[in-house]
């Protein structure tokens, strides 16, 4: 314990230069965030990206205002953000630059990531509810929400692996399913740590466990034929890991904590998958002071949006694009 109070105080008090250690669960150790810079970059990677000279404090965020008492979910699509009221079980639409909020559709109960697709009609919205342990869907139409799964424990994270079929990372279950569009569903990797976010590429799977500093962030390799390896460590040393985006700029980003306060960070994938990154390769963007854990979303031109569980603050930041 006051180990873990020293290297608190040590991370507030070179912030603006540094990262410290990050505290670790009970049965994990060797935490560690020290630089800010995403490996291999400089002032910009070859893809034009920037890290930050320093990570971005509370005073450098901006407050969006808008009406949701209590959200929770929250995913960017055309200059709006989508978000799950916990208090009211409604998905609410907020401008993202003026926080105008309307009242989209009622019926989730809760949710902790989305996942928003572009159709020719307009959009798919796929909602993991922990609370009524079902997959939802909800399109442009407003209609009552589709249940497409409804044998979940606690689902958290999603992300589309083929034209039938996402997967859903279930956080009692310590499992990863792919449950399709029809409503079947197989485990694809189980014996996790209450597995939170989730992310895609076009050949790589990306996870949190959220119950373990020490496992952080893994990834699979899904092969040719569609089979899919175990578990290879990503970044270890992250406490609390929550969302997981993967930008346009081939970057990962994700929420985790030090201590009570939450964080947001990033890596190049493409560096950690040899042999993994230690926290000390992970740059840290945001180190705020609301509470842990974060939900966090992403628009195209790399505003940051983020805001602690249940609060309605939603705070944001230009990253340099």
């Amino acid at each position: 314990m006051k180990l873990a109070i020293l290297t608190f105080l040590a991370v507030i008090a070179t912030v603006a230069s540094a990262q410290d250690s990050a505290p670790s669960d009970s049965n994990d150790t060797d935490a560690s965030i020290v630089e800010t810079a995403v490996p291999g970059m400089n002032d910009a990677d070859e893809s034009g990206v920037v890290a930050l000279a320093s990570p971005l404090l509370q005073d450098d965020l901006q407050l969006l205002v808008g009406n949701v008492q209590r959200p929770n979910a929250m995913v960017w699509f055309e200059d709006h953000l989508y978000t799950v009221c916990n208090g009211d079980w409604t998905i609410y639409q907020i401008d993202d630059r003026n926080g105008d909020t309307i009242t989209y559709v009622f019926g989730v109960k809760n949710g902790h990531s989305m996942l928003m697709e572009s159709t020719n009609e307009g959009f798919d919205l796929w909602v993991p509810d922990p609370e009524s342990e079902t997959l939802w869907k909800v399109n442009q139409d407003r209609l009552a929400p589709e249940s497409v799964f409804d044998q979940l424990a606690a689902p958290w994270g999603i992300a589309r692996i083929d034209e039938d079929s996402l997967l859903v990372s279930d956080t009692k279950e310590n499992a990863i399913f792919q449950v399709s569009e029809a409503g079947e569903a197989i485990t694809i990797a189980s014996g996790l740590r209450a597995p939170t976010g989730i992310a895609i590429d076009d050949s790589r799977i990306y996870f949190a466990n959220g119950g373990s500093a020490r496992r952080g962030i893994e990834w699979m390799r899904v092969e040719e034929n569609g089979a899919i390896s175990g578990p290879k460590p990503l970044v270890k040393g992250l406490q609390n890991t929550t969302n997981i985006i993967l930008g346009d700029d081939g970057l990962l980003y994700f929420g985790y904590a030090l201590g009570t306060r939450a964080v947001v960070g990033r890596v190049d994938p493409d560096h950690c998958l040899e042999d993994g990154c230690s926290g000390d390769e992970t740059e840290m963007l945001v180190f705020s002071d609301i509470p842990a854990p974060v939900s966090l979303a992403l628009s195209s031109d790399l505003r940051l949006f983020l805001h602690s569980r249940f609060r309605p603050e939603v705070y944001w930041a230009q990253l340099p694009a």
